[in-house]
């Protein structure tokens, strides 16, 4: 049934469909909102769980690491300094390979201080051994949160959905939410091999020995290449409960004749399509990585055959580095046949406009070399990260005032 919804309110009704039995919350701007409705449902008796208020981020994650052991389906939500605060426990619950969801509301990492989106806290955690899935709209997070619990109880791994904060869970849209029937079909109730049992004790967490511990590593690194297909499973079992296709690893929007792609992650790519159609000009492919945790290197190696440029566009950098994204897709690519040259920028952070007419500016640029780092085009909204020569340049800097 379609219903007007802010995101928050919408992925609170979601979590909700999958009869979590342990919410742990702690509010922290702009995530604050899932939490909330969520207590409202609880409240209300529309939904029957334990709501456990805590004190901080690190004790919401250690608390649904607790529940998920003991037994229960287990859900949180966080962003920003908040994912930084829980992120010892985050590596605790990857590494115990205990399946939860948890819901990352990107916002741009302090200091300074803002509430306001970038990508930079998920990015952070990009290596703690969680699946990521990113949301391009409302309607992507509704759907994608439901199908990770059962991505991650089947995979016995933890899942963190990223939807761009403000732009996404403070936006009215009018979306489809799946009956509680449809719901217990697609989800299965939760099951936990490894439940903690008082009447049948084992140990979690042990220390392990330098003899054993990259046997472990390994485990882990396997079973997240491993989770890939059970993310593709997930969404055409979705997608024929309830209709709607969705791009499980790698959305590609765009005639097949372009030589062009830009590729993004998030609500960016929405604005991508809107200015497509606002600006000719050449055929240009629209990318947006859903799964950025297992890295989908086979989709985007598929989507990148007969590419000549590939623009990166991200709202997150590695400071005296490259761009993140860009890094791990220059990786990817490098050696595959005929590459397409890759071309890295930032957009976005700290919640700065990202305008329709970045587009037109993002295919000027690739015909000029761009600096590493050197300079902040801010009207544009432009930072090149890297050239694709990696030549060091004097930046092109047009004053637009």
């Amino acid at each position: 049934m379609s219903q007007a919804l802010e995101g928050s309110q919408a992925i609170a009704h979601a979590v909700a469909l999958c009869r979590p039995q342990v919410v742990a919350a702690y509010p922290i701007t702009p995530q604050t909102h899932i939490v909330e409705r969520i207590a409202t449902l609880v409240a209300d008796g529309k939904l029957h769980c334990e709501l456990v208020s805590v004190e901080s981020e690190f004790s919401a994650a250690s608390v649904v690491l607790g529940a998920a052991c003991a037994g229960s389906r287990a859900y949180t939500a966080s962003a920003s300094q908040g994912i930084l605060l829980m992120s010892e426990v985050l590596f605790n619950i990857s590494g115990l390979r205990v399946p939860l969801v948890l819901t990352c509301a990107n916002r741009a990492v302090s200091a300074p201080l803002s509430i306001w989106n970038d990508q930079q806290d998920s990015m952070a955690v990009r290596d703690a051994g969680w699946i990521q899935l990113y949301c391009a709209d409302n309607q992507d997070a509704v759907d994608t949160t439901i199908q990770a619990f059962r991505i991650a109880e089947y995979c016995e791994l933890p899942v963190m959905v990223c939807v761009d904060g403000f732009t996404l869970t403070h936006t009215l849209e009018s979306l489809e939410l799946p009956t509680q029937e449809a719901v217990d079909g697609f989800l299965p109730p939760y099951h936990f091999a490894r439940t903690i049992n008082p009447l049948a004790p084992l140990s979690m967490g042990t220390l392990v020995a330098p003899e054993y511990f990259t046997e472990a590593r390994h485990m882990h690194h396997t079973a997240l290449l491993g989770a890939e297909q059970e993310i593709v499973a997930a969404a055409r079992d979705w997608a024929m409960m309830c209709g709607r296709e969705q791009a499980p690893l790698l959305c590609v929007d765009g005639p097949p004749q372009a030589r062009i792609a830009i590729l993004t992650l998030g609500s960016v790519f929405g604005t991508l399509l809107d200015a497509r159609d606002q600006f000719p000009g050449p055929p240009v492919k629209l990318m947006h990585l859903r799964c950025f945790r297992p890295f989908p290197v086979a989709a985007l190696r598929a989507a990148c055959a007969g590419l000549t440029d590939l623009i990166v566009l991200e709202r997150a950098i590695a400071p005296g580095a490259d761009g993140i994204v860009g890094a791990e897709i220059r990786s990817a690519l490098t050696d595959m046949d005929k590459p397409p040259r890759v071309h890295n920028f930032a957009a976005g952070l700290g919640g700065r406009d990202v305008p329709l007419a970045i587009y037109p500016r993002l295919l000027e640029a690739i015909t000029k070399p761009h600096p590493r780092m050197s300079a902040i085009d801010l009207r544009p909204e432009l930072l090149p990260i890297h050239s694709q020569t990696g030549r060091e340049t004097t930046p092109d800097v047009t004053d637009t005032a």
